[in-house]
């Protein structure tokens, strides 16, 4: 037996000598000791700082040269006992949480039995108390997910008067479009500000996109069939006006004109230089988007958290709108949770679950979902629904005693539809006589589902002083790098959340 430890031990030091030596980081499941299933959203703890298990139950921690065999990982999940012990002890890629059994009776004694209303009420009231919106500095890992679903796309062909743009060539070009596309985005930053959304600075670190480069190609593909048919039919000088029922658009001559435009000669120096500054230019300005659409993103993220005022998440500030039922009393760690239940009383949008601190009655987990369309809109066969609005917030108690976001997550379904008339016709000052040239008329028959996911996690938060945030200028020339399938060295070195199987798998189409 003493030699078998001894071989064990020894094993262990080894295997956890070569993860620090390398940079590596320590990954593993964490499961329900009695169902077997993954606990997901599990918070993960070493040296004071943490991740969070995703929906599948893994997490993956990045270790350095600071951590050593000795250091104490812990665990923890609402109502599941704490798991803390040294990371030698781990010794499996599978991490085991026991059920913790509170019943509601078991309050603390220094607390009143509150009723739900009552537990509510003093939330509301405790808010600036545990909510702070002071000037901070956020490393944060971002990924939004986004999936098309094509589930009508219909056009009929009534006239052309360019033979080729026929029935069949429509259809042809519909059958091109994938039903299915997914695309992912990842970044990991330092936010400066507060949680105004009007209030932030971002330092991108690094970005990444994931999505199939085939879907773009195959448009490239349908853009240059279209300029082949409208070069060798429209005229130059032309416009065209496209109508659809009520509705009008004029394509200009001078976009028309961009189709007819020779490639950029290479042994015309003054030319060819011009053009690269301009690609150069262009370069720079999708870099200074970027970042400041992620910069937006994020600061939207945080200024509608339901702790913060006119927050469309009304479930907290609005609490007369949603009725409360008292479900249950469990743990999160050491800290005693009040378990409520809320649905709406009216016209609210949403119902779900708050987790409350019953110590100083502050939100320090909720989930919500919609029991209606958030937002319905049809008018004149063009029509929107927004059908799924759902997510789970988690907050940590920071050194400074107040709460911040450790966790968001949130998932956005939206269906659009139009049903409408098309009219395209090509049109020309310069020609004499009849005035309309070419024309294309069907009617359109089409739903298109879009589903936006966005993960963020905050790994470390700082306070800052007014003139720290004045003094931080950003100069952002980060822009994503593209990767056909997932590949993990790409966050070596950074704090990231485990990704789920769906991305893990992702693989773009081999091109023919």
């Amino acid at each position: 037996m003493k030699i078998n430890t001894t071989f064990f031990a020894f094993i262990t030091f080894l295997i956890f000598n070569s993860i620090n030596a390398s940079a590596q980081s320590l990954s593993a499941s964490v499961i329900d000791s009695i169902s077997q299933q993954p606990i997901p959203f599990a918070t993960v703890q070493l040296k004071g700082k943490g991740v969070i298990t995703n929906e599948e139950g893994n997490f993956n921690f990045l270790l350095n040269e600071t951590i050593t065999e000795s250091d104490s990982l812990t665990i923890s999940s609402m109502g599941y006992e704490t798991l803390s012990k040294p990371i030698s002890e781990f010794t499996t890629s599978k991490i085991l949480l026991a059920p913790k059994s509170i019943e509601l009776r078991e309050v603390i004694v220094s607390n009143k039995n509150y009723s739900a209303e009552e537990i509510m009420d003093l939330v509301e009231d405790n808010l600036e108390k545990n909510y702070s919106n002071n000037l901070t500095k956020k490393r944060l890992f971002h990924r939004a997910s986004y999936f098309d679903r094509w589930t009508k796309s219909n056009f009929k062909v009534k006239k052309s008067s360019i033979d080729i743009l026929n029935q069949n060539f429509i259809d042809s070009i519909i059958s091109t479009v994938p039903k299915n596309d997914a695309y992912y985005q990842e970044l990991v930053g330092d936010l400066y500000g507060s949680y105004d959304e009007d209030v932030q600075k971002l330092d991108l670190l690094k970005a990444s996109k994931l999505y199939d480069k085939n879907t773009a190609l195959d448009q490239e593909k349908i853009e240059e069939q279209f300029n082949t048919i409208l070069k060798e039919n429209v005229k130059p000088g032309s416009y065209f006006k496209i109508k659809s029922g009520l509705f009008s658009h004029k394509i200009n001559a001078d976009e028309v004109s961009e189709l007819f435009k020779e490639d950029v000669d290479s042994t015309d120096v003054a030319a060819f230089n011009a053009e690269l500054e301009k690609k150069k230019k262009e370069k720079e300005l999708r870099q200074k988007n970027f970042a400041h659409w992620k910069r937006n993103s994020l600061g939207n993220i945080l200024n509608e958290l339901p702790t913060q005022a006119g927050s469309d998440f009304n479930f907290i500030l609005k609490s007369r709108k949603y009725d409360y039922t008292l479900n249950e009393f469990t743990y999160l760690g050491d800290a005693a949770v009040y378990v409520i239940s809320f649905i709406p009383d009216g016209s609210a949008d949403f119902e779900g679950t708050l987790y409350i601190n019953a110590d100083d009655f502050a939100v320090i987990q909720l989930d919500y979902i919609n029991v209606k369309p958030v937002s319905k809109l049809s008018l004149l066969g063009i029509s929107s629904n927004k059908y799924l609005s759902k997510g789970k917030i988690i907050y940590k108690k920071g050194a400074d005693g107040y709460y911040g976001l450790h966790y968001y997550e949130s998932e956005i379904g939206e269906r659009f539809g139009i049903k409408r008339p098309l009219k395209i016709f090509e049109k020309n000052k310069i020609v004499k006589g009849k005035n309309k040239q070419n024309e294309l008329t069907g009617d359109m028959d089409f739903v298109f589902i879009n589903v936006v996911k966005n993960e963020m996690i905050v790994f470390e938060s700082e306070d800052i002083t007014q003139a720290t945030f004045d003094d931080f200028t950003e100069n952002n020339t980060i822009l994503p790098t593209y990767m056909p399938k997932y590949d993990p060295s790409f966050w070596e070195g950074y704090a990231i959340m485990e990704p789920n199987t769906a991305i893990k798998e992702f693989k773009a189409t081999p091109i023919e």
